[in-house]
């Protein structure tokens, strides 16, 4: 059994219900900006013996929530776990990225690849359990996948790429190679997110990073499709809660009616899509998650809460906000600047809120 959880607004926005203020937390709020984590990080030696270790992993990913008013927290580990599971190597090179030994380029690679499960990546699974029980009940706790489309684009480059060159020649050339290697990693990811729902995951994101890099009909057959299909194979409810997924295709701004359609609870936004037109075309559908240019963060306080009003303000009243960076926080970021972004949005966004949650509030009153 896990500790009552006592901050809940962020799984109320993401559900639509009532919240006080809008909710905020940061991709990447654990990471290289922190001081403190790169203090961890050298301790552990390395990125990978990092999201390894259960008790370092927990560390960093309470180190945020230290510092700021955040309303979640999230699994501090790494998208390409899945892959690494599968047998390819995964390392980092510094300055480089992420890069794997064996690549997946033809049929017979694909039909070498074991599907990845949750028992695969017990030491995910054992970090969200440590982090649910360290978080007391403070924050919901997110986890979070990379999608099948953004996992074969590392697998298939062998790391980065800027022009996917190998990936779309496949997508192109052998589509039905790519398909066997994305209906694998659909399988292998929808059990991996049950397993950290069932470890004590209260909400995950799937991460499409590299969706938007796709055509309009090649992000329908070869990323939106796949995403569907973890959607309908994961755990909506656990432990008498619902648990909402988030879905983050980054550039994926011009098909937002077709991602809402997906299956997801929220859909998150980079900082291209205005927030007030995608909510007027995805209506009461889905919550939405975003937006702020990250950049914005290097920015001086005043300039942040002017950004911070302006993208309340293009979602305006009501819940289903979830307030977020366009993508991950950059590593070079002063951590002062992140709280003026926090502390703006609780502060700026309680008008918003006002009186729906005041009537919610006056309305349990009366039932107790």
């Amino acid at each position: 059994m896990f500790p009552e959880l006592k901050n809940d607004r962020f799984l109320r926005a993401l559900n639509k219900e009532p919240v006080d203020v809008t909710p905020v937390w940061m991709m990447r709020q654990a990471g290289r900006y922190l001081p403190e984590y790169r203090q961890v990080r050298a301790t552990a030696g390395d990125f990978l013996s990092l999201c390894k270790d259960d008790s370092f992993a927990c560390e960093v990913t309470l180190q945020p929530l230290e510092r700021f008013d955040l309303d979640a927290a999230i699994l501090f580990s790494d998208i390409l776990t899945i892959p690494d599971a599968m047998g390819l190597g995964l390392y980092f090179e510094t300055g480089e990225g992420p890069k794997f030994k064996h690549t997946v380029r033809t049929q017979a690679d694909v039909d070498a690849l074991p599907i990845a499960k949750a028992t695969d990546l017990d030491y995910v699974t054992k970090a969200v359990t440590t982090i649910r029980h360290a978080l007391n009940g403070r924050v919901p706790l997110i986890g979070f996948s990379g999608s099948p489309w953004t996992l074969a684009t590392y697998m298939v480059e062998g790391g980065s790429s800027k022009d996917f060159r190998h990936i779309k020649g496949m997508m192109y050339q052998s589509p039905e190679t790519l398909h066997a290697l994305l209906n694998k990693l659909a399988i292998s990811v929808t059990d991996y997110l049950n397993g950290q729902i069932k470890a004590g995951a209260q909400a995950v994101q799937i991460f499409d990073t590299w969706g938007g890099a796709l055509s309009g009909p090649m992000y329908q057959q070869f990323s939106l499709i796949y995403m569907r299909q973890i959607m309908d194979g994961l755990i909506r409810e656990h432990e008498g809660r619902k648990i909402p997924v988030i879905m983050f295709t980054k550039n994926g701004g011009q098909w937002l009616e077709n991602m809402a359609a997906a299956g997801a609870d929220a859909l998150g936004l980079d900082w291209t899509t205005d927030i007030a037109e995608a909510r007027a075309r995805v209506g009461d559908k889905v919550a939405l998650q975003g937006n702020i240019d990250p950049c914005v963060l290097y920015a001086d306080k005043a300039v942040i809460e002017r950004e911070v009003a302006a993208v309340l303000e293009g979602y305006g009243k009501g819940s289903g906000h979830v307030f977020n960076l366009g993508h991950g926080i950059h590593q070079f970021v002063n951590p002062d600047h992140a709280k003026y972004l926090i502390d703006a949005v609780h502060e700026l966004s309680r008008p918003y809120h006002e009186p729906d949650f005041n009537d919610l509030d006056a309305l349990n009153d009366l039932k107790s």
